[in-house]
């Protein structure tokens, strides 16, 4: 799990009048909104007793504790507490606040503490405000480490075997050399797969024939958790974003957006649901299987050949960032803290107000050692 990227924590859509919690990255965190409509991510820990800030309610523009009252402005600071209204609320009493961005109707969090200008940029995703496209939206949760669930979506030559039949074909599993283009913080591919030989059923069936061209796909992601799949249809061109938010190492929040240009009326939806479910639910005891559950980070622990590469790209980027020092340690958190000592994401704040140096009660997430020295 890497800190200093930004996470899309949850949808715009379900974040309204209340806080909402979200667990991820094997931390807690609370999303509300304040007066002007703004969201905001904090750390769902209040520093007093360990209450979670999430079960509070939001009173003016501060989010309240439901344990003792304690207040605290959207910047992590304690504006008042009720037990002692006169008392000016003292520096150590705030909690790590995350810069907060809302787009493509995902509420995104900066997971780390670097300054603005030193952060990786929010991704440039492709197609979002197009009007050209129905969107649906969904989640799909499951029992795995999310790097195995990402990859998993990246994979192109286990479409014709996992999922033979929808828009793979066994018979041709066959994956031509293809180019994976980088980019700062991704990389892409695109290659023409060969499509089932029968006709499909239902809504699409009338579209079909025996005899179709290869279908143009196109796989890629963005650094930490997002992929892409593009699939250029007879009738039109699908694309499946997926975010897979790791809550711990055995399980993960697929927030996925579909859209479509093709059948764009409200009446297709639960047919484009039940196929984008078709696929998760496909993957799923494929990726449930992986051993070992957690993605090496050694790239040779596991045979790769050419139609791996886009893969690789990933797993590549992945050792960058976990050499930078970015990966939280999950295993010594563990270890050293267990049950009896919370630790948070630093947030920003601890590094660039100095006078706030020494004013954190929580401790900072250790990282994994770097093992090389970063690029």
């Amino acid at each position: 799990m890497l800190m200093n990227f930004w996470w899309p924590l949850e949808f715009s859509h379900t974040v309204k009048d209340k806080p909402v919690r979200v667990t991820a990255l094997e931390q807690e965190f609370v999303i509300y909104r304040t007066s002007d409509g703004r969201a905001h991510v904090l750390s769902d820990l209040c520093v007093h007793r360990g209450g979670a800030l999430s079960e509070g309610w939001v009173s003016g523009d501060c989010i309240v504790c439901p344990y003792h009252g304690w207040e605290y402005r959207s910047d992590g600071a304690c504006a008042r507490i009720p037990a002692h209204p006169d008392l000016v609320p003292p520096k150590k009493a705030r909690i790590d606040a995350y810069p907060t961005v809302e787009k493509y109707g995902y509420i995104w969090a900066f997971l780390g503490d670097l300054p603005e200008a030193e952060r990786p940029p929010l991704p440039d995703l492709p197609y979002f405000g197009d009007p050209r496209f129905k969107v649906i939206r969904g989640k799909f949760e499951w029992p795995v480490y999310y790097e195995r669930a990402l990859e998993n979506s990246l994979d192109i030559a286990h479409a014709p075997f996992v999922h033979g039949g929808a828009f793979g074909n066994r018979e041709e599993p066959d994956v031509p050399d293809y180019e994976v283009i980088l980019h700062p913080y991704g990389a892409e591919a695109t290659v023409m797969l060969k499509p089932p030989k029968r006709n499909m059923k239902g809504l699409w069936h009338v579209l079909y024939k025996e005899n179709r061209p290869d279908v143009k796909t196109r796989t890629g992601f963005w650094m930490p958790c997002i992929t892409l799949l593009e699939v250029h249809l007879p009738m039109g061109v699908m694309v499946l974003f997926n975010c897979h938010i790791p809550v711990d190492e055995y399980t993960t929040i697929t927030k996925w957006t579909q859209m479509r240009t093709f059948f764009k009326g409200n009446w297709a939806d639960g047919d484009a649901l039940k196929r984008v479910l078709k696929i998760f639910y496909q993957d799923y005891p494929i990726v449930l299987s992986q051993r070992p559950e957690l993605l090496p980070y050694d790239i040779g622990a596991e045979l790769s050949v050419r139609s791996d590469a886009i893969q690789i790209a990933y797993r590549r980027m992945r050792q960058k960032y976990i050499d930078k020092g970015w990966q939280i340690d999950v295993r010594r958190i563990k270890q050293e803290y267990g049950r009896q000592r919370a630790v948070v994401i630093p947030s920003p704040a601890r590094r660039e107000v100095p006078e706030l140096a020494r004013a954190w009660v929580l401790k900072e997430v250790p990282t994994v050692q770097p093992t090389k020295q970063s690029e």
